[in-house]
This record gives C-alpha cells, structure tokens and sequence, in this order.
C-alpha cells in the first residue's frame, strides 16, 4: 500500500494547531476555533478514507476546498490578531 506523507503532516498540523485553537478567547474559541478544529479532523479523516478508496481523485477534490476553507479560516485568526506566526497565540 502507498504511503501518504501528507496523512502524517496533517496529524501533526493537528497535533500542534488544536493546544493553540483551545486557548483563544472565548468569544472567537467557541465560534472560529471550533470550525476549524471540526474542519482539520475531517480533513485527516478524509485523507486516511482516500488511502483506502479507489476513486480518489473526487474525494481529494472536496478535501482540497476544505483545506481552502482552513486556509481562510487560520488568515482571519491572523488578521484578528489572535495568532502570531511566530508563537502561536498572541496573548
């Protein structure tokens, strides 16, 4: 069976974003945080589904807006200053 680096690289994306998704404030943990941490398990859900499908490319297709959406989502914690590139959190 082919290996899938990217299964392992989205694990870890999970394993670092989420400790930082859990410490924002309140009023954006509940609404914005939760999205996208729903939206990077379903994510790595989907991409282990596609190891093991024969018809990949339809199932990749959906995951690669939904990686869009993240994208989105993660531009709107920087913009509200909620993250830093650097560290994480900003407060």
């Amino acid at each position: 069976m082919n290996k899938l680096p990217i299964i392992q690289k989205t694990y870890d994306l999970v394993k670092y974003y989420v400790p930082i998704l859990n410490r924002l404030p309140r009023d954006h943990k509940f609404v914005l945080g939760d999205r996208i941490i729903t939206g990077l398990y379903d994510l790595l859900e989907g991409l282990i589904t596609a190891k093991y499908t024969k018809e990949k490319l339809n199932l990749l297709s959906s995951l690669n807006g939904k990686l869009n959406i993240l994208r989105y989502q993660t531009r709107l914690l920087l913009d509200f200053e909620l993250i830093s590139t650097k560290l994480g959190l900003t407060h």
